[in-house]
């Protein structure tokens, strides 16, 4: 029973708090046989969880980005063991404590730190499985929109490391800013500077661009619709604005970030490996999270934002980047 646990302090959602956001103490998670209880020591910030915190169910724990310990291993036997250095998945992650599937965490390198770690789940399995989704691009021109987020951040560096030709899409200069040195061999503000066709468009943006990329679609390309930072503008086709000769063209979404462990692990060892960076453009204690919603909002963090949960845990393994500031 809820009323007998221990309590922890997570942020909850509340929406009558500014930006829908605020601690609470809440009862402590009670881990079903396939799942593993975890200290929590990082988490990360996705910019739709947070724009759209206000329609989630009151004192619901936010969050599904984590990294940090095993504390019980799950009862079934499967997952890591207790005292794993591990990243997860799941609802629930900003919380001292969470419970995560056994088949949503993954074991960490030890040269992979914890809040390098945090920053991958919902951005990385998002690149990395519609860059899967696309096909073989080796040698092929992919366009990625809203090129400067946490998405957009991570496709750029895995679409050069399987052999595109990486056209990164931003929405201003300062936004563009580092994307070369990820791996971006064209860096353009809007899509007007793009002149030739492209294989592959990862659309991160929706409303009028969304349609803008699908015109510079080649015959067979297809388009993975990712996001909506264009909030409530709609994506408009004329009327026989989807036909092409040729070879098809299509158009699919993204949503299914289930039974993501492997793909963690896959992620984790590329930055082990030296050929992923998490991109870490805000970082700092969870007593700032209205701060850290407020920058993801108005789009000021390059990349992914970190609350560090508790710190002082993870002083034997430091993150690989240094800390960012909040601008």
């Amino acid at each position: 029973m809820s009323s007998s646990r221990a309590t922890l302090r997570a942020v909850i959602v509340d929406p009558e708090a500014p930006g829908s956001l605020r601690f609470a103490d809440v009862p402590e998670p009670d881990p079903g046989p396939g799942e593993a209880l975890v200290e929590v020591r990082h988490a990360s910030m996705n910019y739709g969880e947070v724009r759209w915190a206000a329609h989630q169910p009151p004192g619901s724990v936010m969050g599904y980005d984590a990294a940090g310990v095993v504390l019980r291993a799950a009862a079934d036997g499967s997952g890591p063991a207790a005292g794993t250095r591990v990243v997860a998945f799941g609802p629930g992650a900003w919380s001292e404590r969470a419970a995560f599937a056994s088949d949503s965490l993954a074991e960490l390198p030890d040269s992979v730190g914890l809040a390098d770690a945090a920053a991958l789940p919902l951005a990385g399995i998002t690149a990395l499985r519609t860059l899967r989704a696309a096909g073989s691009i080796l040698g092929r021109r992919v366009l990625i929109t809203g090129a400067s987020g946490g998405v957009g951040r991570m496709a750029v560096q895995l679409a050069r490391r399987a052999g595109a030709y990486v056209i990164a899409s931003v929405g201003s200069p300062a936004r563009g800013e580092g994307l070369k040195e990820l791996g971006a061999d064209e860096v353009v503000v809007g899509l007007e500077p793009v002149e030739q066709p492209v294989d592959v468009v990862l659309e991160n943006v929706g409303g009028p661009q969304l349609v803008a990329a699908w015109n510079l679609l080649k015959p067979g390309g297809n388009l993975q619709s990712i996001g909506w930072a264009a909030h409530d503008q709609p994506a408009v086709f004329p009327p026989n604005g989807i036909f092409s000769l040729g070879p098809a063209k299509s158009l699919h979404s993204f949503a299914d970030p289930s039974h993501p462990g492997p793909d963690l692990a896959a992620l984790a060892g590329l930055v082990a490996r030296g050929e992923l960076s998490p991109e870490i453009g805000w970082r700092g204690s969870w007593e700032r999270v209205a701060e850290a919603a407020e920058a993801l909002l108005g789009r000021r963090v390059p990349g992914k934002a970190v609350l560090d949960i508790n710190p002082a845990a993870t002083a034997t393994k430091p993150a690989t980047q240094p800390t960012a500031t909040t601008a």
